[in-house]
């Protein structure tokens, strides 16, 4: 099990009191929590407990009705979608969003577009700075692609390659922006027994290599308690339990979620 000796108080992510509603539908209500620099935490329930909310508000996709996230000093919910990812908040998603007819290496470095700064006239007219920009963040991608064990397949157009590796293609773009912290959703989703274990022995280097903070959803409890520091579990919008591992999967209402009251 992963192990940090991170302070208590070394918050980087804030959750305070966060509520979503959609019309007379309570997806998220009154959850609070926090993820230290460092931390690999887990992010469980049963389908429909609010997982996937919780994430999409962490990205902006939605708003949520009361409570407040921070991101290191940063109120969250005042940064408007586009900015996200330059604050160094990374994100993977459960539902594949690659660019299908893109090769590898394109799509890597559409993730870097965050960390450059030449605009659309800049490239127009090929101002030389421009081209220094683009050879580094080529150089970035292939650093990161060669990292996943995707230099075979750099120049090939995602569309042509099996799931698996189209998962790591989609880590490696998300890494490409320089995150401090990770967001993974489902990153086990379709993979067969050997490459989740792979994909733990991958989630934990990176997370040492480049120094992230790492909150993944995931169904694979196998995963979330082989390698998390923390795990928070919800249901039906709820925070039911928060704690270590071994505490969390122990903990009767997480019990009773996924195996029903008479378990």
């Amino acid at each position: 099990m992963a192990q940090t000796s991170t302070p208590i108080s070394d918050a980087l992510l804030r959750v305070e009191g966060v509520s979503v509603r959609f019309g007379g539908i309570v997806a998220l209500d009154g959850v609070s929590f926090e993820v230290q620099r460092g931390q690999i935490a887990g992010l469980i329930g049963p389908n429909g407990a609010g997982k996937t909310t919780l994430f999409n508000c962490l990205s902006r996709l939605y708003a949520c009705q009361e409570g407040r996230i921070t991101f290191g000093s940063t109120n969250l919910l005042a940064v408007p979608q586009h900015a996200v990812a330059g604050l160094g908040i990374g994100r993977t998603f459960q539902n594949l969003a690659l660019f299908a007819s893109m090769s590898v290496l394109g799509n890597v470095m559409v993730g870097r577009h965050s960390r450059t700064g030449s605009g659309v006239a800049a490239n127009a007219l090929r101002l030389p700075h421009t081209g220094r920009e683009w050879q580094a963040t080529e150089a970035r991608a292939r650093e990161l692609i060669h990292l996943l064990d995707l230099d075979a397949v750099a120049e090939v157009p995602v569309a042509a390659l099996p799931f698996g590796t189209k998962k790591r293609v989609e880590l490696a773009r998300a890494l490409a922006g320089d995150p401090t912290l990770l967001l993974l959703d489902e990153p086990a989703s379709g993979l067969n027994h050997d490459e989740v274990n792979g994909l733990a022995r991958l989630i934990r280097e990176v997370r040492d290599r480049f120094q992230l903070t790492v909150l993944l959803v995931e169904h694979h409890m196998g995963l979330v308690m082989g390698i998390s520091d923390k795990v928070v579990a919800l249901n039906f919008g709820r925070k039911i339990a928060e704690g270590t591992p071994a505490e969390v999967g122990a903990h009767p209402a997480v019990v009773e979620a996924y195996l029903g009251a008479a378990a």
